[in-house]
């Protein structure tokens, strides 16, 4: 994968870089740094709704939503439909003890990932981990679903008593630039990671990922500010102070399904023949 600088030059980051880990969710409404905002990990983890399309065809899912992107328009989409339909197969037989689903036959190229699990009508953020390691996406994929789903300290595992309240969402990062100035991103098309010394003079991260700030109502400052104190900086914050950080901006692709749409995309699967999907057990009717 190809990483941007500011500069216009572009380095190569491969599937085994490891990049340090910071928050990528916001909830809704939140005073800056609300305590359910993802939270860095020590680990290369990070914890952080379209239209519906009817698209049918030879792989397609049925009903099928259409990604979202902040890259550029001209580009084709990598993300699609059946990554969060594998999420959900993934906590699926997890949760209901049946071996793994068999590997999916959407591309197994590299990227930086975020799961996202939320549960009900309100769209309650229930987990949200991802990493900015380049993982091929069929096994990072099932990685990050079981360890959002199961492993963000923030939220109780999910339980098989919620599969059908939730909605998954899968978030693939790409365009990543380094930037001098600060305020060198744009709100709702920018993702940011900022690096940043705490007060005893020790290096962490947090992030948001490019819809964050924008679904908080945030300007640029706040979500500077609101991602300083998620990363554990808990003195005055000066513009000074704000010019010191390390900020990477990038953008992303997101496909979200709900739980009613993954199973009518697996049943129609099923019966149309046209997705390498799992066997319909018998308790999805």
């Amino acid at each position: 994968m190809w990483v941007s600088h500011s500069m216009g030059k572009r380095r190569c980051v491969s599937a085994t870089e490891n990049k340090p880990s910071s928050g990528c969710c916001g909830v809704k409404k939140p005073k800056l740094c609300p305590p359910t905002v993802c939270s860095v990990q020590p680990s290369a983890t990070n914890n952080c709704l379209p239209p519906e399309d009817k698209t049918v065809g030879p792989g397609a899912l049925t009903p099928l939503s259409r990604p979202s992107r902040t890259t550029s328009s001209r580009e084709q989409f990598v993300v699609t439909a059946e990554m969060g339909c594998y999420c959900f197969d993934v906590l699926y037989c997890h949760l209901h003890g049946f071996p793994q689903p068999r590997l999916p036959r959407f591309t197994n190229d590299p990227y930086p990932l975020f799961v996202t699990w939320k549960s009900g009508r309100d769209k309650r953020l229930r987990g949200c981990i991802g990493t900015f390691s380049a993982m091929n996406l069929h096994s990072g994929l099932r990685e990050y679903t079981l360890t959002s789903a199961l492993k963000d300290s923030r939220f109780p595992p999910l339980t098989r008593e919620e599969l059908p309240k939730l909605s998954c969402s899968v978030s693939l990062l790409t365009n990543f630039e380094d930037v001098v100035d600060f305020l060198d991103w744009e709100v709702g098309v920018h993702g940011i990671r900022i690096e940043f010394l705490n007060e005893k003079g020790i290096k962490r991260t947090a992030t948001y990922l490019p819809e964050v700030a924008k679904e908080q109502e945030w300007d640029q400052i706040q979500t500077i500010d609101s991602l300083l104190r998620k990363g554990g900086f808990k003195s005055a914050i000066t513009n000074e102070f704000r010019k010191s950080i390390k900020l990477t901006r990038y953008r992303s692709e997101k496909v979200t399904i709900s739980y009613t749409e993954y199973m009518a995309s697996r049943q129609a699967a099923q019966q149309n023949s046209t997705m390498h999907a799992p066997p319909l057990y018998t308790h999805y009717s």
